[in-house]
């Protein structure tokens, strides 16, 4: 039997080993902004940041632009409080390429396979965008929610680090109060909640639950 990974300890020793004088550049994947807002707060101390944002599983081109105008917002406000500036990258919006990815899933329960595909489109982009800036690692916000599974998030990581050679920073956010943390903030900065992950399926799914 396989040991269970501690990813958040994995992540610690990895930055144990990082020099403050020389930071590494880390590109962020990052789902939303209330996800971001912990995961900015702890790493900006030990990487220099650019946040990506790309989530083409936001079908709803209104959700999509008000999602990533809270994320644009709250590292504006990050940015006035603190020295080491955070950068973003805005992806492409191509829904249409999220519905050609998870075709013959669409039926698929969330946390399922469906969002394993999902998963696997927009760390594959953030590997290629990562590579192609030269960065030191690549990472996503994604681990931080209770709903996400981390192992599996970090399976599909690892194994893209090894096709395109950019080093996969390791997480399971949630640890350390993370995911506590990141309600905090998002009090804090007023940002915007939203009650599903952001593709149709799951907006039907939580719709259905409720009624």
């Amino acid at each position: 039997m396989n040991a269970i990974r501690n990813y958040q300890k994995e992540l610690d020793k990895i930055i144990e080993g990082l020099s403050s004088d020389n930071p590494p550049r880390l590109l962020l994947h990052s789902c939303c902004a209330p996800c971001s807002s912990y995961v900015l707060e702890y790493l900006r101390r030990f990487f220099k940041i650019t946040v990506f944002y790309y989530n083409p599983n936001i079908s709803v081109d209104e959700e999509y632009r008000k999602r990533v105008a809270e994320q644009k917002r709250l590292i504006e406000a990050y940015n006035e409080k603190n020295s080491h500036p955070i950068d973003i990258i805005e992806g492409d919006y191509e829904p249409e390429e999220f519905f050609t990815t998870v075709k013959g899933l669409e039926n698929c329960p969330e946390g399922g396979e469906r969002c394993f595909t999902c998963y696997e489109l927009r760390l594959r982009k953030t590997s290629q965008i990562a590579s192609k800036g030269q960065y030191d690692y690549f990472a996503t916000t994604l681990t931080i929610s209770p709903l996400k599974n981390a192992a599996k998030i970090n399976e599909i990581g690892e194994r893209i680090a090894g096709e395109c050679g950019i080093n996969w920073l390791p997480s399971d956010f949630k640890k350390k109060d993370g995911y506590k943390r990141s309600i905090e903030l998002s009090r804090e900065y007023d940002l915007y909640r939203q009650d599903y992950c952001g593709c149709i399926y799951s907006k039907i799914e939580r719709e259905n639950r409720i009624n």
